[in-house]
C-alpha cells in the first residue's frame, strides 16, 4: 500500500514539475510533507535522508560566489574570454569544457555555482539569452563527475566498493579506465554545443575592460577549490567535510569584507540574494527519494534490470547503461548505485566474469542520466535556480533541448568505448 502511494505521489510530483515549472519547489515540498504524514518515510529517517553535504556546499558556496560576483571578477574573466574567442559559439564551447575539467575534481554543484557567473557575465555583454550557456555548463559538470575517483559521490562509492584507488580510474588491469570513456563523451558533446550555438557566429570583442573592485573573493574561491581537491584525497573523512569547508570559506569571506569596509552590508546583500527556493526544493527531493528508497522501489528496479539481461553479457551491459540513464533522470543516483553494485557483483560472480564492465556502465549511465531532466541532478537544480534569479524561467522542454542530445551523445560514446575495452 505504501509503495503504491509512494509511486503515485512521486509520478504526480514530476508531472506537476513539468507542467507548472514555477511550482517546482512547492510540488517537491508538498510531496515531501505527504510522504512524512503517510509514513512512507519514517520521521526518524527524514534527517538522514537529506544529503547535508550537498546542502551545506550549496549554501556556503552561494555566499562566497555572491562576493565573487560583486567584486566584478566574473566580468573581468568574461572580458578575457571574449578577447580570446572568435565568436559566442566558441565561448560556449570553452566554458562547457572548462566546467567539465573543474568538476572532474570537485563537486558538480560547486562547479556550477563558480563557473556560471562568468557565463552570465558573458551573456550580458553579448546581449544574448543566458539559458543555453548556463545549462551547457551544468550538463558538462554532470558529465565529468564520473571521470575521477573524487569527481562525484557515485565515483567515491564505486572506488570504495571495488577497491579502486585514484589511478585505477585512469588505468586498470592493463586497460584504459573510465576516465577515458568520460573524456571521449565530453569531446563528442562539442559538436552538440556548436550546433546549439550555431547562430551565434558574430565576432566578439571587448572594448572596455572591467575593473575588479576586490580581489579577496577570487582568492577565497580559488582556495576553496584547492581545499576541496586536497580534501578529496583524505581517507575516511566525515560525509559533510566538503560542506563544512564551503561554509568555513563563506564565514571567512563575510569577515574579510567587514574588515575591509567596516560594515556587514555585503552580508545583508548575500542573504538577500541567497536562493532559498533551490535549497528548499533540494531538501524536499532528498526526502522524497529517501521515502521511495525506504519502501523498496529502488530495490525493485535493480532486480528488474538484473532479471532482464541475465545470461547475455552484451544485453545485460546495454540494459544496465541505458536503464541507469533513464532511472537517474528521476531518481537520485546515490541510492540507486548503492543498490545496484552488490546486485551486479552477484550476477558477475554467477557468470564467472569480472564485474568492471558492468560497474563502469552503471557509473557512466547513472552519472549522466541526471542530465535528462532539470531536476535529475543537484547541479541542474542550482543552474535553473540561478537563471530564475536572473529572471529566466527554464521550462522542462527548454532543458531537454540541451540535456537530451548532450546525454545521448556522451553516453553513446562512453558506452561503445567501455564495451570495446572491457568486454
Amino acid at each position: 500500500m505504501l509503495k503504491t502511494a509512494a509511486i503515485i505521489l512521486f509520478i504526480a510530483m514530476y508531472v506537476l514539475m513539468v507542467v507548472r515549472t514555477e511550482w517546482r519547489t512547492w510540488a517537491a515540498l508538498g510531496t515531501a510533507v505527504l510522504f512524512m504524514i503517510l509514513g512512507i518515510i519514517p520521521m526518524n529517517e527524514v534527517f538522514t535522508a537529506i544529503d547535508w553535504n550537498v546542502i551545506l556546499m550549496i549554501s556556503g558556496t552561494m555566499i562566497v560566489v555572491d562576493y565573487f560576483i560583486e567584486s566584478k571578477m566574473p566580468n573581468r574573466i568574461a572580458d578575457m574570454l571574449l578577447d580570446r574567442s572568435k565568436n559566442a559559439m566558441m565561448v560556449a564551447v570553452y566554458m562547457s569544457l572548462f566546467a567539465g575539467v573543474v568538476s572532474a575534481f570537485i563537486d558538480n554543484v560547486a562547479t556550477v555555482l563558480m563557473v556560471a557567473p562568468v557565463g552570465l557575465a558573458i551573456c550580458r555583454k553579448l546581449k544574448i539569452n543566458p539559458v543555453p550557456m548556463i545549462l551547457s555548463i551544468a550538463v558538462s559538470s554532470n558529465l565529468q563527475g564520473a571521470a575521477t575517483l573524487v569527481g562525484d559521490t557515485t565515483s567515491i562509492m564505486l572506488g570504495a566498493y571495488a577497491h579502486m584507488d585514484f589511478t585505477k580510474f585512469f588505468w586498470m588491469n592493463g586497460r584504459p579506465g573510465i576516465f577515458f570513456a568520460v573524456e571521449l563523451g565530453a569531446l563528442a558533446t562539442v559538436p552538440v554545443i556548436m550546433f546549439l550555438f550555431r547562430k551565434e557566429k558574430e565576432p566578439v570583442s571587448c572594448e572596455e575592460k572591467t575593473r575588479v573592485e576586490d580581489y579577496a573573493p577570487t582568492v577565497f574561491l580559488v582556495a576553496l577549490v584547492i581545499t576541496l581537491i586536497l580534501a578529496s584525497f583524505v581517507p575516511n573523512k566525515p560525509d559533510i567535510t566538503n560542506g563544512c569547508i564551503c561554509c568555513i570559506y563563506a564565514v571567512i569571506a563575510v569577515f574579510a569584507h567587514f574588515a575591509k569596509y567596516h560594515h556587514f552590508g555585503g552580508l545583508q546583500h548575500a542573504v538577500e540574494q541567497f536562493d532559498w527556493q533551490t535549497i528548499l526544493m533540494l531538501v524536499s527531493i532528498f526526502i522524497v527519494i529517501g521515502g521511495v528508497s525506504h519502501v523498496g522501489v529502488i530495490d525493485d528496479l535493480a532486480a528488474f534490470i538484473a532479471g532482464l539481461g541475465r545470461g547475455n553479457l552484451f544485453l545485460l551491459y546495454t540494459i544496465v547503461v541505458w536503464m541507469s540513464v533513464l532511472i537517474s533522470a528521476f531518481i537520485d543516483n546515490i541510492p540507486y548505485v548503492a543498490t545496484m553494485l552488490p546486485v551486479l557483483r552477484s550476477i558477475c560472480a554467477g557468470m564467472g566474469i569480472e564485474p568492471y564492465l558492468l560497474y563502469f556502465g552503471l557509473l557512466s549511465g547513472a552519472t549522466l542520466g541526471g542530465n535528462l531532466t532539470p531536476v535529475g541532478a543537484s547541479a541542474n537544480v542550482a543552474a535553473t535556480g540561478m537563471l530564475k534569479k536572473e529572471g529566466y524561467q527554464v521550462s522542462f522542454g527548454d532543458f531537454c533541448k540541451i540535456g537530451v542530445p548532450f546525454t545521448l551523445v556522451a553516453v553513446t560514446a562512453g558506452y561503445l568505448f567501455i564495451w570495446a575495452v572491457w568486454h
